[in-house]
Parts: C-alpha cells; sequence; structure tokens
C-alpha cells in the first residue's frame, strides 16, 4: 500500500535530542511539527515544558527521554523522570533499558526497569529502547518480550546515540518477536522517505528522525532539520 505524505508524516517523531541543543531549535522544531502534521516532537526533558506551551492547541504532541542515552540510571531514577516529564507536558515517553542487565540475563530486573517507568507514566505510551547494536538476535527477542511483560506499548530500536542505528531486519524481527501485539519504533539513521518506507513495510509504526520534515516529503528551500542524535 502507498504509503500518503500525511500518513508518513503522522508516524513522525521529530526529534531534537544533541545536548547543545538551543530554544530556537525548538521553536524552529515544534512550528515545523505544525506546518507539516508530524505526530510528536521528541525533545530531552529540559525542552518539555518549553515545547508543550509552543504546542498548546496544536495537533503535535510532545514526547521525551528517560534513562537517556544509556540506560544505567536507577529504576527509581527513571519513574521519576518519567513522571517529571509527564508533568511538564510530555504525553508519550522513550525510556532506555538496562542494556547490560538484559545481557546478563537478569530478565527479572530489566522488567521491573520498564514497569516502574510504566507505572510512572499514568497512561501515557511508554517506548521501550532495547539499542539492538549491542544485542545479539536472541537479547532483542528477550527484550521485546520482556517489554511486553512490562506493559509497554512501544518496543524501538535504537537512541541514536550509539554504533548503530535501525535496520530492516531489527524492525521485522522485533515486530514479529511482539507478534504485532506492540507497536514498533524505528530510529537511529532513518534519514529519507526511501528509508522510512522500507521500516513501515517491516512493521515500524513510528519513525523517530530529525530529518523528519524531509522524510514526509515535505523538504523546501530554507527548512533545514534543526538535527539530533537521530
Amino acid at each position: 500500500m502507498k504509503i500518503t505524505r500525511e500518513q508518513l508524516a503522522g508516524m513522525i517523531d521529530h526529534s531534537l535530542l544533541r545536548p547543545q541543543s538551543t530554544r530556537e531549535e525548538l521553536k524552529k522544531l515544534c512550528a515545523e511539527a505544525v506546518a507539516y502534521g508530524i505526530k510528536a516532537v521528541c525533545v530531552n526533558p529540559v525542552h518539555v515544558a518549553d515545547a508543550a506551551a509552543l504546542l498548546k492547541g496544536e495537533s503535535p504532541i510532545v514526547c521525551s527521554v528517560v534513562g537517556f542515552p544509556f540506560g544505567t540510571h536507577t529504576p527509581a531514577a527513571k519513574a521519576a523522570e518519567a513522571a517529571e516529564v509527564i508533568r511538564l507536558g510530555a504525553r508519550e515517553v522513550d525510556m532506555v533499558l538496562r542494556v547490560g542487565a538484559l545481557k546478563e540475563d537478569r530478565d527479572d530486573e530489566v522488567a521491573e526497569d520498564i514497569a516502574a517507568v510504566v507505572r510512572a507514566a499514568g497512561g501515557c505510551p511508554v517506548k521501550v529502547i532495547i539499542e539492538t547494536c549491542y544485542l545479539t538476535e536472541a537479547e532483542k527477542v528477550r527484550g521485546c518480550l520482556l517489554a511486553v511483560q512490562a506493559g509497554a506499548t512501544f518496543v524501538k530500536t535504537s537512541t541514536g546515540f550509539s554504533t548503530g542505528g535501525a535496520t530492516v531486519e531489527d524492525v521485522a524481527l522485533m515486530a514479529q518477536a511482539v507478534d504485532y501485539k506492540l507497536e514498533v519504533k524505528a530510529s537511529g539513521g532513518v534519514r529519507s522517505r526511501e528509508d522510512a518506507e522500507k521500516m513501515v513495510a517491516a512493521g515500524a509504526t513510528r519513525i523517530g528522525a530529525s530529518v523528519g520534515v524531509k522524510i514526509a516529503g515535505c523538504d523546501v528551500p530554507g527548512s533545514a532539520p534543526a538535527g539530533s542524535g537521530y
């Protein structure tokens, strides 16, 4: 099925996650999201309140990151961070799971880490970043199953700040692992409409990228992407 520009825009998390990001870049990001019908802006916690104010009364929502980018915060710290960003206006949370614990088969700890954020999110969707570049195929599957067990809404490929990003193969594996019962977000290295369409065909329902305007086919002169690690 051919994806329209509007449909693709409605699947994009337009991201601004570099540590040096400024308020002017945030204003540009939000304006682009409104102008082109983009689903969400994904920002660091310090930008959530400003993004929520800029998008008040508009269709795009605010997403924020938790335990980012390494996932090495304690479960209590991640839960507190999730509660804080939602209080400030975020409507979705992207959290990084405990990659080391997953690799050591400490599945109960990984599941509780995710569940703590899910509880703190109070019904807002939680996307679990499994950071596929560090994992074997079996570990990717286990990470996805633990996200299901813990009550997450999405599994997500990558932070965009590590050694690799989304691949078609990983998106397909993750969609199959959750039996298509959770949504899948592809992020990290998705740079074009063609890239995005391949991810969607493989099972992605959301795309995380700093070049959301370009991906949705809306690129115009003078409208360079705001940028992030994605």
